[in-house]
C-alpha cells in the first residue's frame, strides 16, 4: 500500500492526458471538415489526427483504465458505498466508447469518405465535458447524487443543442 499514492498519481496524469486528446481530437475535426477545401492543410490537420489518437489518447486511455483497475484490486473498499465508484466506472465506460468513436472518425476523415460537419464536431466535442463532469463530481464527493446527475445531463444536453444551432463564423 505504501506505493498507492504513486499510482493515484499516475493515474492522475495518465486521465489528464486521455482527457487532453478527448477535448482537442474533435477540435481537429472541425478544422478537417471545414477546410476540405485547402488540401494541404487538411493534410497537415490528418497527421495531427493521427498522432494526438495513436500516440497520445489510446495510450493515455490504457494507462487510466490499467491504473485504475491497480487502484480498485488495492482498495476493493471503494466499490462500497452509495454507489459512486460503479457510476464514475460507467461514466468511464461511456468516455471509452466516446475515445473509439473519435478513432472511427478519424479514418472516415482520413480517407475523405464522411458525412459529419463541423458543427456536428462542435456539439460532439461537449460530450467528454459532461462524462469529466460527472466523474470529477462523483469522486471529490464519493457520493452519487441522482439530482447532481440529472442536472448535469440536462445542462450538457441542453449545451449540445446549442452548438448543434449555431452557425460557424465565415460559412
Amino acid at each position: 500500500m505504501e506505493y498507492y499514492l504513486w499510482i493515484v498519481t499516475f493515474h492522475i496524469m495518465a486521465v489528464m492526458s486521455w482527457m487532453a486528446m478527448l477535448f482537442y481530437q474533435p477540435r481537429l475535426y472541425v478544422y478537417h471538415t471545414e477546410h476540405k477545401n485547402k488540401p494541404d492543410f487538411v493534410e497537415v490537420v490528418k497527421i495531427q489526427e493521427y498522432k494526438m489518437y495513436k500516440y497520445i489518447g489510446l495510450p493515455a486511455m490504457w494507462a487510466t483504465v490499467i491504473s485504475g483497475i491497480w487502484m480498485l484490486y488495492l482498495r476493493p473498499d471503494l466499490l462500497e458505498g452509495d454507489g459512486w465508484m460503479h457510476a464514475k466506472i460507467l461514466a468511464v465506460i461511456v468516455l471509452m466508447a466516446y475515445s473509439f468513436s473519435m478513432e472511427y472518425y478519424r479514418k472516415q476523415l482520413e480517407s475523405e469518405n464522411y458525412s459529419k460537419s463541423g458543427n456536428f464536431f462542435r456539439a460532439y466535442n461537449e460530450v467528454p465535458t459532461v462524462l469529466s463532469l460527472l466523474i470529477v463530481g462523483y469522486v471529490v464527493t464519493k457520493t452519487f447524487s441522482l439530482s447532481f446527475t440529472l442536472v448535469t445531463l440536462v445542462i450538457g444536453a441542453f449545451i449540445i443543442y446549442r452548438v448543434t444551432k449555431q452557425t460557424p463564423k465565415g460559412v
